[in-house]
């Protein structure tokens, strides 16, 4: 009697790569560690986190709080409280030269006897309506000046104007994986584009990007991007994601460029051309897939060159605008902080981004080794 026997179904090159990285314990940490980034990324950018990362909550340069509060220097004493109105202020040592004539004047005046209409007009003196209500408002004033009084630490310290650096940090990680991410996405499709087109049709139009792609790397990348920063004279989150997109596609040109010469003459794009297959639907539907592995690697080799291009834009102020908080603004303001000995904010900003950059770089050579077709 015949029994049926299940089919076995042979796993796809997805699932072999996802087996083989989930058996990395590496990079299965890093991949943790890039996720918590990411989602930290999205609440700060919805505003459930580090929304009011601009507050001034602490003392100037407030200490972080395992140092505990800053000690007084040796000599210095306390802050006088405030005084009250009745106070007198303190008289100068240096003798005024007109302090005798300014008497005599006052006691000719005083000893002159008054005017009728001065002393009518003195004695129908207006009272101010106002007076009574700006005593309220400078008494609540007081209230609340007292009520939120500054921090004298804070978790990670605070920044010259007392804002907290653990919120800075941040929103700060917002502006740089964002501005990584989305320089990425742009160069990468860039790139494959015009790979594509170049492998696939050759001839002249492989020769003419062929010439594009030597015109961009006969530059050094970091001077190109600085200086295309400095032609646009423009700051902003969109024109640095401009700036390195527009910039960065040569390196996926090259290998998808020699992805689709190896392609285009096998078996399946011949027997799909058999069939009637338009040339984009060869391109893009039948070789694209079998090349899509090298595109994600690509991915996410810019993510981590365009966060640490975009730090070294804002440390030379070519980056973000002053109203936008991130890692390489950071480290801008924490340069001078450091000659103070104000470190926490720029250990704050380096301790992140190494985490993040160290992180996302095991990950991208573990996905390289997953995705590799040799290894199924």
């Amino acid at each position: 009697m015949p029994f049926d026997k299940p089919h076995a179904v042979s796993p796809g090159l997805w699932a072999l790569a996802w087996k083989r990285l989930r058996s990395d314990g590496v990079a299965m940490v890093s991949l943790a560690i890039v996720a918590v980034f990411l989602v930290m990324m999205v609440l700060s950018g919805t505003g459930l986190i580090a929304k009011d990362w601009a507050k001034e909550v602490g003392v100037n340069y407030a200490p972080p709080t395992f140092v505990g509060p800053a000690e007084p220097a040796p000599g210095a004493t306390s802050a006088p409280a405030a005084t009250s109105a009745s106070d007198k202020p303190t008289e100068l040592p240096i003798e005024d030269p007109l302090a005798d004539a300014l008497a005599a004047i006052r006691n000719e005046g005083a000893a002159a006897p008054k005017a009728p209409e001065a002393s009518v007009a003195e004695d129908n003196k207006t009272v101010d309506p106002l007076a009574e209500v700006m005593a309220d408002i400078r008494s609540k004033a007081v209230e609340n000046v007292a009520a939120e009084a500054r921090a004298p630490t804070l978790p990670l310290g605070g920044d010259k104007w007392g804002r907290d650096v653990l919120k800075k940090v941040i929103k700060g990680s917002e502006t740089s994986i964002f501005v990584g991410l989305a320089a990425a996405c742009v160069a990468t499709l860039l790139g494959t584009v015009f790979g594509a087109v170049a492998g696939y049709y050759g001839k002249w139009l492989d020769d003419f990007f062929n010439w594009f792609y030597s015109v961009f790397t006969a530059i050094p990348y970091l001077l190109l991007i600085l200086a295309v920063a400095a032609v646009l004279q423009q700051k902003g989150t969109f024109t640095i994601v401009l700036i390195l997109g527009l910039t960065g596609w040569t390196g996926t040109f090259r290998l998808i460029r020699g992805e689709y010469l190896k392609h285009k003459g096998r078996e399946y794009v011949q027997a799909a051309d058999a069939i009637g297959a338009s040339n984009a639907r060869r391109m893009f539907v039948h070789i694209f897939p079998n090349i899509s592995h090298v595109v994600l690697v690509q991915l996410s080799i810019y993510t981590v060159a365009f966060i640490k291009s975009e730090v070294i834009l804002s440390f030379l102020g070519f980056g973000v605008p002053v109203d936008v908080v991130s890692w390489g603004s950071m480290l801008n303001e924490a340069q001078n902080e450091l000659i103070l000995g104000k470190w926490w904010q720029l250990a704050a900003a380096g301790t992140f981004m190494a985490v993040l950059v160290t992180a996302f770089s095991l990950f991208t050579d573990a996905l390289r080794d997953a995705l590799d077709p040799k290894l199924k």
